[in-house]
């Protein structure tokens, strides 16, 4: 990742320091705080430039990969393939999804995000009224799902909480840095006074169906990810909070047909009947408008 100093960063995008700083102060630049000095990831600041791009009568804007990208869930995969939406998933985390999404990559990014120590704050919704190139955006309701600790068949170490993993040095399985499980475990640390480096780490695990395996394997004894996840594997589950599980899309494709054969299956009883199958789901309010900046 290539980060630059205000001043390049200034020069990059052809603004006064004094401008790029008002920006700042209105978070409505892509930057990040380190050890003092703002630093500014030269790709965020060209998906900034190009999230704001017009174009002249005429020129037609470049259509998105029929994909959605973002967070991984096994019942979103389903519904994606029963639909008949024609649509495919790119499961690589909730930042990472939202960041291909504004960049025009995919149709859609499913996203579970958390704000830090807050972790029953709307972020999702958040991130469509707070950064820049969300504002032609529409928040859909997918589900709301149980998230906990994946544990062994008898939670040998009887784990109970987050404070039970650090005192008792259980090997955590992690998530790659953005993805939605991981910004969660971030923000239940911060709001029980933990740190992640007080954990005893397990491997990076990209989906919740990788830390269930490396607890099968015996590589991890626990690790963040959701109740249906847990039942899939056989492993026993410590629930910890319930999140919000939605699609983020523009309001322009909402209406087409892939997109809207997905909406109509998502309220289809077969839906329902699958999520309460693979517990651990809340499907009231499935394929509603969340919010609209």
């Amino acid at each position: 990742m290539e980060l630059l100093t205000s001043a390049e960063a200034a020069a990059y995008l052809r603004l006064k320091e004094r401008k790029l700083y008002d920006l700042v102060a209105r978070r409505a630049v892509p930057c990040t705080k380190v050890t003092g000095r703002w630093l500014f990831p030269k790709a965020d600041l060209d998906r900034w430039v190009l999230s704001g791009l017009e174009r002249p009568p005429g020129l037609a804007r470049a259509e998105p990969m029929p994909i959605v990208g973002g967070s991984h869930d096994p019942l979103m995969e389903w519904a994606l393939r029963e639909s008949g939406s024609g649509l495919a998933i790119l499961a690589e985390g909730s930042e990472a999804g939202l960041a291909r999404f504004l960049a025009g990559g995919v149709v859609a990014a499913a996203v579970h995000l958390h704000a830090l120590g807050e972790p029953e704050r709307d972020a999702n919704a958040d991130a469509l009224r707070e950064r820049p190139g969300l504002q032609d955006a529409v928040l859909i309701a997918f589900v709301r799902r149980e998230q906990g600790l994946l544990v062994a068949r008898g939670n040998p170490l009887s784990l109970g909480s987050l404070k039970d993993v650090a005192e008792r040095r259980a090997r955590i399985a992690l998530r790659p840095r953005g993805a939605g499980a991981q910004l969660l475990l971030l923000s239940l640390l911060k709001q029980s006074g933990y740190r992640l480096d007080a954990l005893e780490k397990g491997p990076v695990c990209p989906t919740g169906s990788d830390v269930a395996q490396a607890i099968r394997a015996g590589r991890a004894d626990c690790g963040i990810a959701t109740r249906g996840v847990a039942a899939a594997a056989q492993l026993d589950f410590v629930p910890l909070t319930w999140e919000r599980f939605d699609l983020v899309m523009r309001q322009r494709d909402y209406f087409r047909p892939p997109l809207q054969r997905l909406f109509a299956f998502m309220r289809s009883p077969a839906f329902a009947q699958r999520a309460a199958e693979m517990t651990g789901y809340d499907t009231e309010g499935t394929g509603s408008v969340r919010y609209v900046p």
